[in-house]
């Protein structure tokens, strides 16, 4: 990431802000109903990897909620993930209806027959996998819903006794900072790494030392190759390309003559060879 921001100790007028790409936009209370530019910065938010929610850690949790509400209404789901539901549409049959695990908050036969009449739904194969709320299985037959991981980061820790912050601690999925006092910015940013599950692939030129400055970031959810990182370098590479020499944990001796398939590890060394 790139961008940088400038931390004043004033308080915004505003109710709080995302973290996008978009810098130092803030958005008040009734964005997802386009006030404040807030249909464009949540529209940017559905496709980030990570919500940071920066929050002032000396006053109420009330804009915490607000936030939510706000993502939510706006078809985010925050730390959550995708329903364990088969949902597919037919052009005959009916209604085919499966509980692989008992319903325990509202779902049955009955209530799926109702809620596919609604979105005028009169023939569908649907198998609830997990123990789901009807808001969930809307979210199925919606199908625009984006699931993302929130970290909420608490600032100004610097303004707290110990026993606000062992209440504070309490809290899942936060991290407390100080920006002006830059106290825990380091847990911050592993906190970062980790929860958009990235990894740092260094380069190597021939008979020169990795590239240890500037690593190509891959995102491990994929399962990236050889052939991923050759695209992320340029979009022609691969059709050049011979074979790689690979160090570190995905190698299986130190180095690893592989192909464009070889799935590539967090911090593993990679050298690009070139058809002759």
């Amino acid at each position: 990431m790139s961008t940088y921001l400038t931390v004043t100790s004033i308080p915004t007028t505003e109710q709080s802000f995302i973290c996008t790409r978009y810098n130092g936009i803030n958005y008040t209370e009734g964005a997802a109903d386009g006030k404040g530019r807030g249909r464009q910065v949540i529209s940017t938010a559905r496709t980030c990897n990570l919500i940071l929610i920066v929050l002032d850690s000396a006053k109420p949790v009330t804009h915490k909620k607000i936030i939510e509400a706000e993502l939510n209404s706006f078809g985010i789901r925050i730390n959550q993930k995708p329903p364990e539901v088969k949902y597919i549409k037919r052009e005959k049959g009916g209604i085919g209806y499966q509980e692989i695990v008992p319903q325990t908050k509202g779902m049955s036969g009955d209530v799926v027959c109702s809620v596919l009449k609604e979105y005028k739904v009169s023939c569908a194969e649907i198998i609830l996998r997990e123990d789901i709320t009807v808001d969930q299985f809307i979210d199925v037959i919606e199908g625009n819903r984006a699931y993302i991981p929130v970290l909420y980061v608490f600032n100004k820790i610097d303004a707290l006794t110990i026993e606000e912050l062992d209440i504070l601690d309490q809290m899942p999925n936060y991290v407390p900072i100080s920006s002006q006092h830059q106290w825990n910015l380091e847990e911050l940013m592993e906190e970062i790494w980790h929860r958009c599950n990235m990894l740092r692939i260094y380069t190597k030129p021939r008979k020169q030392n990795p590239d240890y400055d500037e690593p190509v970031i891959l995102h491990s959810s994929r399962n990236p190759t050889i052939e991923e990182f050759c695209n992320r370098l340029h979009r022609n590479l691969i059709d050049e390309f011979s074979h790689a020499f690979v160090w570190g944990r995905s190698a299986k001796h130190q180095p690893q003559r592989c192909g464009r398939d070889h799935v590539l590890m967090d911090e593993d060394i990679v050298q690009i060879c070139k058809k002759t």
